[in-house]
């Protein structure tokens, strides 16, 4: 069964059958460029409510762009020695780095929301300073404050984490420098909090301005493993995961499962826990630790078809590979393909399933998909009229839809060949001088390629699927291994020991030079 239909079994059975829309949530910091790693969130929440919806479940995907936490970093394409100035203050209080979106926060959200878009997720978005500025948050604030004691005993008893005696959980935006993440909060009285601007995380600097402050309608939020649940309960979320370094015994779930219990009187929402995407070498993708990508830094690479592949074909709790880098994009078209054979051919329930919702309930008629490896063989063979290859390898005809789908791939197959495949994908004929390797081909070896130039000059046509079934004749012929034969084959036109299907590539070639090399060679 597809992981989003499982869990939707289950979400129906907690919620019965409600009236009102369920209210699915994620969200994001956009504090600079949105790491590849959130859009797993993204995808799973996404799915959970389009899958929901197309069964009758009413369902509403809510993303909320938090633009209220202080900017406690410098993004690395930024000048440290000008922005340091805004270090602390509400990220939607920052200047855009362009001087055009509304500010900092809106100009790497807008970024994001593009990424989002493309991979074919739809969510109503939110910001959080307008749950703050609008009074929405006033109550849980309230609440918060006024259960301070027993909040920072949830710290302690459920994470281990030690506060203060005197430490609150609420961040006020001082009046006099209007940073939030320098403040330190040390009493409250009902009505108001009093405070101190000293300093916060990421070397931002406070004015050491002290005073006391109501904190409404965003003069204040709270910190985060309070927050998350307060926006449980402002927002009325039913179904919200999170990552596994938050699910873990005494993370950030558990104490904020805690805190919207015994403060805010709630049950937490229907919990997802999901894994991380890996790098090439099985890491984390992690923009702490530099490792991965921008969201839009990968959405270039992959076609928006593909990356939804990436981000919702396995199951949440399974790491997931999404580096360009290496084989992945060929693997990934590849999986594609087969995926939409079981749907259309009725072979494999749970890919058919998955080639479903891939394409929002609505797949494609059925059409000839071109391999992507031999999509990157032959964008690289310039002498080659691609459209006319591919209608030999179908044997009929292109569509118009065909057509499209071979162009798009051409596109992303040159950009992966620039910038990320392997060297197995990269194919340049040796047409100046004979590779090294010829002069160590057996007798064996020289013989069939013997053969194989006898069947050139006595067919003026050259079809791929008969070449490949001839050598496989030339093989039994001669009593040669298939490794040996077509080693030699590839080392004499490719100078390397391996190469796409034999026959067919070599029917590609021109053909005067192929009997020419084959002469060479033999």
């Amino acid at each position: 069964m597809f992981w989003a239909d499982r869990h939707a079994e289950e979400i129906k059975k907690r919620f019965g059958k409600r009236t009102s829309p369920l209210i699915v949530r994620d969200e994001k910091t956009a504090s600079g460029r949105v790491h590849i790693g959130s859009m797993r969130g993204v995808a799973i929440h996404g799915t959970m409510a389009e899958v929901l919806a197309a069964d009758g479940v009413l369902a509403t995907f809510l993303y909320e762009i938090n633009d209220f936490d202080p900017m406690d970093g410098i993004p690395s394409e930024l000048d440290s020695d000008v922005w340091a100035e805004h270090l602390g203050k509400p990220l939607c209080r920052v200047p855009s780095p362009d001087g055009k979106a509304k500010n900092f926060a809106e100009y790497y959200a807008d970024e994001f929301k593009g990424v989002i878009a493309e991979a074919g997720f739809k969510p109503e978005y939110y910001h959080s300073s307008e749950l703050y500025t609008s009074g929405k948050m006033n109550g849980v604030i309230r609440d918060a404050l006024d259960a301070a004691d027993r909040i920072r005993a949830i710290y302690k008893e459920v994470s281990g984490s030690v506060k203060k005696s005197d430490w609150l959980p609420i961040s006020v935006l001082c009046e006099q420098c209007g940073k939030i993440g320098t403040t330190e909060a040390h009493n409250w009285d009902g009505e108001k909090v009093s405070y101190i601007c000293t300093k916060g995380p990421g070397g931002s600097v406070g004015c050491q301005h002290k005073g006391s402050v109501a904190p409404w309608d965003g003069a204040a939020k709270l910190p985060w493993k309070v927050e998350w649940p307060a926006k449980w309960k402002v927002v009325g979320v039913d179904i919200e995961g999170a990552g596994k370094d938050h699910s873990t015994k005494g993370g950030a779930r558990e104490v904020s499962d805690t805190i919207a219990r015994e403060v805010f009187g709630i049950e937490s929402p229907y919990d997802i826990p999901y894994e991380f995407f890996l790098d090439r070498n099985g890491k984390k993708m992690s923009s702490s630790a530099g490792r991965g990508a921008s969201s839009r830094e990968i959405a270039d690479n992959f076609s928006p078809t593909i990356l939804r592949l990436a981000l919702i074909g396995k199951e949440p709790a399974v790491q997931v590979s999404i580096d360009p880098s290496g084989e992945l994009l060929a693997l990934l078209y590849d999986w594609h393909d087969r995926i939409a054979s079981a749907y259309w051919d009725k072979t494999d329930d749970n890919e058919a399933r998955l080639f479903e919702v891939l394409y929002h309930g609505a797949p494609p008629q059925k059409i000839y998909y071109p391999r992507f490896s031999t999509v990157t063989f032959v964008a690289q063979m310039q002498h080659l009229n691609i459209e006319e290859e591919f209608k030999g390898l179908k044997e009929s005809v292109l569509t118009a839809e065909e057509k499209k789908e071979l162009q798009e791939r051409i596109v992303y197959a040159r950009r992966w060949l620039e910038r990320y495949a392997p060297d197995k994908y990269r194919f340049v004929l040796a047409k100046d001088a004979i590779p090294d390797g010829v002069k160590d081909f057996s007798d064996t070896q020289k013989k069939a390629l013997r053969s194989v130039l006898t069947f050139v000059e006595q067919n003026k046509s050259l079809i791929g699927a008969d070449f490949h079934a001839k050598l496989h004749e030339i093989k039994e012929q001669i009593g040669i291994a298939p490794k040996e034969l077509f080693s030699a084959l590839y080392i004499a036109f490719l100078g390397r020991d391996s190469g796409p299907q034999a026959g067919w590539f070599l029917s590609t070639i021109d053909r005067d030079f192929l009997i020419a090399r084959l002469k060479e060679v033999s």
